[in-house]
């Protein structure tokens, strides 16, 4: 989203923060509150029998939106017994404000100290096996072992990221696997047919087949995306390498490409040349750009948290079905401070709640709400693709901007196809850098060579990282 939640600001959702997103949520953007009131009573004499104690467990919070803070409600009103008192802390990503923050904080340590905090997809790689995943507690300390892992059917890729040589360390609640969002008029028209598992076939697997299928979409006057941004993410989530491989600056062969496709679509008119998040992207939504746009490559998150402000009179006439390569975009992860294992009272009261929001299948679990629509009694929320496999097999996926198709069908394959093995602690900058200087290449500002050459330079006056 850039992070899902970067990008989402402007938008009219309930974030707060300045990424996308994918949240409801309200507007704090530096606060603390508390889900209940604490109570206090004196502690058990050690040498009679122990009995439940009555003074509540402080678990400090920290996130970047309300999102998770919102759900300690949930979780309080599901668990009338639980003894805990929430104290949040939300810090927007504005102007990178969180985490210089949640830095100081970690590493301040004492009774102020976060217990659970969370790290978004652009830079939780610091947090799970970079610099700061000193702080990170292993999920198996905490009692949540690999069998919980494989019996929710959480998607290798968010293990892999939350994960440091072995020891898994962070979770999400979301999925982010993405997929291939595309007007169903627009594939009656070109393809004959708007069936899923005949559109895969049309725009995939792989980049010959989708250029393919752009030639014919423009033979009838329809670009194939928006922007060469739309195909950004498909292709530096299924890179085999990473932008650093031996503290070296490494350009993946697949990442290269970049640089080549997007010069295709723009040199043959395949898109209408827009940079993702702004009007002329939105106007491409609603069928109202310069030529009618086919489609979009993303996570449910997009479909609920952007396209479905955005789609208008096209609403209903979409579908999605898998991209022609596996990748996910966006996410946010749970990790628990090391600190809180050896409080027994804590660790337990972490746990619980992180095994609720991350790793419960049960209907009463955040999972379920989550994947339904549900978080609130009587109310028929926003559905959005879960951590769990197992949760959304059960759920249901409908929704109307897709025609009322189960888009789990499509994004629980997608989620077990993405990979997590190709990010750094470094990508949300370079990142940047690298889209900037493709854009400089497609334009005819610079010739490919030069495009390089500056990225490489760029990358190294900013991290001080050298290339291979």
């Amino acid at each position: 989203m850039k992070s899902m939640k970067r990008v989402l600001v402007g938008i009219s959702t309930l974030l707060v923060m300045s990424s996308a997103l994918v949240a409801c949520g309200g507007n704090n953007s530096n606060s603390n509150s508390n889900a209940s009131s604490p109570t206090t009573a004196p502690a058990a004499n050690a040498t009679e029998a122990p009995t439940k104690s009555t003074e509540k467990v402080t678990i400090n919070l920290w996130s970047f939106t309300d999102e998770i803070p919102n759900m300690t409600k949930k979780y309080v009103e599901t668990h009338p017994d639980v003894n805990v008192e929430f104290k949040t802390t939300v810090i927007a990503t504005t102007d990178g404000a969180y985490q210089p923050a949640l830095d100081q904080a970690l590493a301040a340590g004492g009774k102020d100290a976060p217990d659970i905090y969370a790290a978004e997809s652009a830079f939780v790689l610091k947090y799970t096996q970079g610099d700061a995943s000193t702080y990170a507690a292993n999920y198996a300390d905490l009692g949540l072992d690999d069998q919980l892992v494989k019996d929710a059917g959480i998607a290798q890729y968010s293990v892999d990221i939350g994960s440091k040589e072995g020891q898994l360390k962070g979770l999400g609640y979301q999925a982010t696997g993405g997929s291939f969002i595309y007007r169903r008029s627009i594939a009656k028209e070109v393809f004959g047919t708007d069936d899923p598992a005949t559109i895969k076939t049309e725009v995939g697997p792989g980049w010959d087949k989708f250029f393919d299928a752009a030639a014919k979409l423009k033979a009838k006057g329809y670009g194939i995306v928006s922007g060469d941004g739309d195909i950004w993410h498909p292709i530096e989530n299924s890179s085999d390498l990473g932008w650093i491989v031996d503290g070296k600056l490494h350009i993946d062969p697949k990442r290269e490409q970049f640089l080549d496709l997007s010069k295709k679509l723009k040199d043959n008119g395949y898109h209408n040349d827009t940079t993702d998040w702004t009007e002329a992207w939105y106007a491409d939504m609603s069928g109202t750009g310069a030529q009618p746009v086919f489609g979009f490559f993303g996570p449910a998150w997009l479909i609920n948290y952007v396209m479905n402000g955005q789609v208008k009179d096209t609403n209903g006439d979409w579908a999605v079905t898998e991209p022609p390569t596996g990748f996910f975009w966006g996410g946010t992860w749970l990790l628990a401070h090391q600190e809180v294992t050896k409080d027994d009272a804590k660790k337990q009261a972490v746990a619980d709640f992180i095994k609720w929001v991350t790793l419960d299948t049960s209907d009463t679990g955040l999972q379920s709400f989550w994947a339904n629509g549900t978080m609130k009694a009587g109310e028929q929320g926003t559905k959005d693709s879960v951590a769990s496999a197992v949760v959304m097999a059960k759920s249901n996926g409908e929704v109307p901007l897709l025609g009322g198709q189960n888009m789990f069908d499509v994004f629980v394959p997608a989620n077990a196809n993405a990979s997590g093995k190709n990010l750094t602690q470094f990508d949300e900058t370079i990142n940047k850098i690298w889209r900037d200087q493709v854009r400089e290449y497609t334009a005819g500002n610079k010739d490919r060579d030069k495009a390089i050459e500056t990225f490489k330079q760029q990358v190294k006056d900013q991290l001080n990282i050298e290339s291979e």
